[in-house]
């Protein structure tokens, strides 16, 4: 029997990063080795990044979310209008993070469905109870960490448009780009793109 949790705090270690997003595309689809990799990554720092720990940190992460996608989403990524290419971005991180995904596919979904105005932040904590029930592996938060995760994940809303800002948590219709929903569904996936769907 497995011991890993589905909730973990990743997504808290970077937002979308829409520019970041797309070198790591256009890296990945070029196919250059490791070790080209490490040099466009560290010592040349195209994602121009502050410090070695965070290249390291966030280059790690958007990779992991970006690479799962296959490359005609990288193209997406890469070559996109803003719209696309941050629904794409979107579709990777909810891939990368349940927490993340169940988010908007249970309090987002029901929001809609009872056409609701707006989040609460309330609505986040319970919500993290309710995960704290499903995932017996689940990490115990303080109350700090699970601000942060709710800042983070209110944030990466705004950024793709489901929040009109991360102040006034005002929910918005997002409907998806057609191309990103028909190689979601081409490559069947499906809670990804029930995810995205929460809106519309």
């Amino acid at each position: 029997m497995g011991t890993t949790a589905r909730y973990t705090v990743s997504i808290a270690r970077s937002g979308l990063r829409l520019r970041e997003s797309r070198i790591i595309a256009d890296l990945l689809l070029q196919k250059i080795s490791d070790g080209d990799w490490q040099r466009k990554i560290l010592e040349e720092n195209v994602l121009q990044i502050g410090n070695v720990e965070s290249i390291k940190r966030i280059a790690g992460l958007l990779r992991y979310r970006i690479e799962a996608l296959g490359e005609s989403l990288w193209l997406l990524i890469r070559d996109g209008d803003r719209q696309q290419a941050t629904q794409t971005v979107f579709a990777g991180a909810v891939k990368e993070s349940p927490l993340l995904g169940d988010f908007m596919d249970v309090v987002i979904r029901e929001q809609r469905g009872l056409f609701a105005p707006k989040l609460e932040n309330w609505m986040w904590s319970e919500y993290i109870e309710v995960c704290r029930g499903r995932d017996p592996f689940m990490p115990s938060w303080g109350p700090s960490t699970v601000k942060r995760l709710r800042s983070s994940v209110f944030r990466i809303l705004s950024e793709v448009g489901y929040l009109k800002d991360s102040r006034s948590l005002m929910l918005q219709n997002v409907f998806i780009d057609d191309q990103l929903r028909h190689y979601l569904r081409e490559k069947d996936e499906k809670y990804a793109l029930r995810c995205l769907e929460a809106m519309e």
